[in-house]
């Protein structure tokens, strides 16, 4: 099979100035026509540059110091124009809105079809078919303008798909998407690979799904390919992933510590839930005895204490709030919410549910048609928005929209100074948070990579000490160094005493850092409850498009087959503890 993208020593630094950091360097790769490609690494490390070195955006786009070749199909990017080398790649960019040029989903679609002189019979069949397979048909006639940021990434999709180009390269394409969506949008790529011969790149942080349906990885680090392989033999590599500041899945997690355990000999990386189910049974076969273990009876034994009343002051009281954007478009009714100080709520569900107009409602951008919404004791429609920051900071789902300085440190320390703190002591806290977030001072907030605007967004929220903090999608980008910092620093603010509400479709996140589920589907609160016990209702999981974290997912899977005791766990090492502990009486 041939290679349908070839890299020879590219190497490339954006601006001319001689001396300038390289954002690529050296790079040699090839990549065989008719392969499914994971591209990882930590923000900053090179992706989105390597990315728009395939596309062609550099050098016809981005200007810079460009070395090396880059080929595709055959065209020396250099050398041929973007429209050609658009022929043959198609791309869905990081920051969706950038990328859309219609306002209504079918125009948009329409728009690349007719400019690239597809067929006329053609263009009928081809949008259909392309808005059918994200599961987006109903929105054909939508306005953009209306749709949630992840039904906006649907679209992005399904414009690319629907050109049908030999190669699709996508920059973190499921950010903003529901699991169920997210999986769904693999299984798209994996069928029109198998039935066409497309090759896709992808840029992505969900390690469990690039494990899953990738034939190969490659690892960027600091603008190099620091590692390069199959799926299994990549994420094998737990310490030098860890130390480049790259996740892995938890299924490979359990793998990696069941053969550090030394539990079973010739472990092989456990790729999907399948994979590590068999590594556990095969242990653990023909069976465990009926004896309880001491890990088994110290989970059965944990409580989430319904019966305890819970004193802590109520921060969000909201009840029977109700908005409508519209006729015809999208509502959400009848919410009963309460969140208490040092308590981290994730809302949860399907793309489109009425997650973000739940936090527009708690912010005050957006005013209950009927019912009640307090925070902090005040009624959001009787209290000015600028009033309700001082108590409510929110980091938006797009960081861009809430970056205006022309330093880090100048965007840190602004909201302070907007609420009235001298100049100096501002600029002090903006220079201790930013040292906690690893984030450059004197850096330009645009010029860094998404990841990291993301960072500076939160931490301009972080700097505000205020009694609520919302957060939509507040791990969209970024990397898993990144991710951990973020979520460690949110769970210290709510250890202080502030209310968490967070939006997230990272499950493993919201497993690992969220006390309280709230459940939303077609603009309805149908669950609010401990986070083991919604991960638990299998029913209520599938009704909102969930998918439940790796570990309690995999633990249930084990409880019905193996034993009762696995049915609590939630942690790898926990996990790892009941295999050896329930080993010895085999």
């Amino acid at each position: 099979m041939s290679a349908i993208i070839e890299m020879d020593r590219v190497s490339f630094s954006y601006g001319t100035a001689a001396g300038g950091a390289y954002a690529l360097k050296d790079i040699d790769l090839a990549i065989e026509e008719g392969t499914f490609v994971g591209l990882i690494g930590p923000s900053g490390a090179g992706k989105s540059t390597l990315a728009s070195a395939i596309t062609g955006a550099i050098p016809h786009h981005y200007r810079g110091r460009l070395f090396g070749s880059t080929r595709v199909a055959g065209f020396d990017t250099c050398e041929a124009s973007l429209t050609d080398i658009a022929k043959v790649v198609g791309s869905v960019l990081q920051d969706m809105d950038a990328q859309m040029v219609a306002s209504v989903v079918e125009d948009e679609l329409l728009f690349g079809l007719e400019n690239f002189g597809v067929d006329h019979g053609e263009i009928e069949g081809r949008i259909a078919s392309a808005l059918d397979a994200v599961g987006i048909a109903d929105l054909r006639h939508r306005e953009i303008a209306t749709l949630s940021g992840g039904q906006k990434q649907k679209v992005a999709i399904s414009a690319i798909l629907a050109l049908a180009p030999r190669v699709i390269v996508m920059d973190e394409p499921t950010s903003a998407l529901d699991p169920a969506s997210a999986r769904g949008v693999f299984e798209v790529l994996r069928r029109a690979k198998e039935l066409t011969g497309m090759t896709i790149i992808l840029i992505e942080q969900m390690v469990a799904l690039l494990a899953e349906y990738c034939d190969r990885i490659v690892v960027i680090d600091q603008g190099r390919i620091a590692l390069d392989g199959a799926p299994g033999d990549v994420f094998a590599c737990g310490e030098t992933l860890r130390a480049i500041g790259v996740d892995t899945p938890r299924t490979i997690r359990i793998s990696n510590s069941i053969a550090e355990a030394e539990l079973t000999s010739n472990v092989s990386p456990a790729l999907t839930l399948d994979e590590a189910e068999s590594l556990v049974a095969g242990i653990l076969a023909p069976g465990p005895s009926g004896h309880p273990s001491t890990a088994a009876c110290a989970a059965e034994g944990q409580s989430d204490a319904h019966g305890a009343v819970d004193e802590r002051p109520i921060i969000v009281d909201v009840l029977g709030a109700a908005y409508s954007y519209g006729a015809g478009q999208a509502s959400i009714e009848g919410i009963d919410l309460t969140v208490r100080s040092g308590e981290i709520l994730a809302i949860v569900g399907q793309n489109g549910a009425g997650k973000t107009t739940l936090t527009k409602l708690l912010n005050g951008l957006l005013k209950p048609s009927a019912g009640h919404v307090r925070i902090a004791g005040l009624d959001t429609r009787a209290t000015p928005v600028s009033t309700l920051a001082a108590h409510a900071a929110t980091l938006f789902q797009n960081p861009d929209r809430q970056l205006c300085k022309n330093t880090v440190i100048e965007e840190i320390a602004f909201g302070l100074e907007l609420q009235g703190a001298p100049a100096e002591p501002s600029r002090e806290r903006a220079r201790e948070i930013a040292a906690a977030f690893g984030l450059p001072e004197e850096a330009s907030p645009f010029n860094l990579s998404r990841g990291q605007r993301q960072m500076v967004a939160l931490a301009s929220v972080v700097a505000l000490e205020p009694e609520l903090i919302i957060l939509d999608e507040p791990t969209s980008g970024l990397d898993y160094r990144e991710c951990m910092t973020v979520m460690e620093t949110v769970r210290q603010r709510a250890l202080a005493g502030a209310a968490v509400v967070m939006v997230c479709h990272d499950m493993e996140v919201v497993s690992d850092f969220a006390d309280t589920l709230a459940v939303m589907t077609e603009g309805k609160l149908v669950e609010v409850g401990p986070s083991r016990e919604v991960f638990a209702n299998d029913a209520l999981l599938a009704h909102a498009h969930i998918a439940a974290p790796c570990v309690p997912a995999l633990g249930k899977r084990l409880a019905a087959r193996l034993h009762p005791s696995f049915a609590r766990v939630t942690e790898v090492s926990d996990l790892v503890a009941l295999v050896k502990e329930l080993k010895a009486h085999v």
